[in-house]
């Protein structure tokens, strides 16, 4: 389990929304979602004793708590609670991914083609929700993960609301655009966030809304939108892609690690960005789906040459 599972509740009699999701094609909940928790003890995903996942999200008609629980390949029931719910529940079959088509994606290696082969439910789901993406994502620019999201953990639990309904003991609903551009300056200091992170953030939630109407635009016009924010950058686009547009082909480059990934994995040897970008050409529009097969079946390889590099501590400057 992720996060403690004693369920708590501000509102222990709020009413409860609840869709059943089907699909022809194979489903997994748990997979689809995991790239959306931002490390463990993350205060808006929580995986529960019982299998259950539970996430917190902001809609645009307000906070909701749901919670997703698989009884088959084909079958998961979402229940929602709060504000936001009736709003959520209509995007719930996005969110899993039933919308991503992959018939075309026939990769011609054999990693890829066998790790394809034995996870045909490996979906690419999207949120719709741009900021709940990009403030994790420019808090995990070029620092360490766990550095990250002891961030991102930090500034929820402290400044995060309690979500409505029943929920995992310590969750928290993600900050509105204006409480991110209110923060002080010393809060994320403390979080140890320096402060060109904590500048775009503030740049972003002044844009918020713009952002947030980037979800509804193609995918090259919607990640031109979010690069149009000094701070960020191709890296930071396509982690917000990725998660709330649902694109399978945003390719994460400027990654510190995944060039090196692909190169061990795909060809045995190390590469750099530009060999990347070229040697995956050929897979678009599903670039970000390959890294994923890479990544669940368990193909993704990197030998390790020398110490890791240490944790930076920016409090103290």
């Amino acid at each position: 389990m992720d996060g403690g599972d004693t369920l708590t509740s501000m509102t222990p009699l709020s009413p409860v929304d609840e869709v059943t999701v089907t699909s022809q094609r194979p489903l997994d909940a748990a997979l689809t979602l995991s790239p959306h928790q931002r490390g463990p003890g993350d205060p808006a995903h929580r995986r529960s004793a019982d299998g259950a996942i539970w996430r917190v999200s902001r809609q645009l008609s307000g906070p909701v708590t749901y919670r997703i629980t698989q009884s088959d390949r084909h079958t998961v029931r979402v229940q929602a609670w709060g504000p936001g719910a009736t709003e959520f529940l209509t995007g719930a079959e996005a969110l899993l991914g039933l919308d991503d088509e992959a018939e075309d994606f026939a990769p011609e290696h054999p990693k890829l083609a066998e790790a394809h082969r034995r996870f045909p439910h490996l979906r690419i789901g999207r949120t719709g929700r741009v900021m709940e993406a990009l403030v994790p994502a420019i808090l995990e620019q070029r620092v360490h993960g766990i550095d990250a999201f002891a961030a991102w953990r930090r500034l929820l639990t402290k400044f995060g609301e309690r979500p409505p309904g029943p929920a995992p003991d310590g969750m928290r609903v993600p900050l509105t655009a204006d409480q991110w551009r209110r923060m002080p300056s010393w809060e994320f200091h403390r979080a140890n966030v320096d402060p060109a992170r904590s500048k775009t953030i503030v740049q972003c939630a002044r844009v918020a809304d713009r952002l947030e109407q980037a979800s509804s635009f193609p995918r090259a016009e919607a990640t031109k939108r979010l690069r149009a924010v000094p701070g960020v950058g191709i890296w930071t686009a396509a982690e917000v892609a990725q998660r709330a547009f649902g694109d399978s082909d945003a390719l994460s480059v400027g990654d510190y690690h995944l060039a090196a990934v692909v190169g061990w994995s795909l060809l045995g040897e190390p590469i750099d960005d530009a060999q990347m970008v070229q040697y995956l050409a050929p897979l678009q529009p599903h670039r970000y789906r390959a890294v994923r097969l890479l990544q669940v079946s368990g193909q993704a390889v990197k030998p390790k040459f020398g110490p890791r590099t240490a944790v930076a501590d920016h409090r103290w400057h």
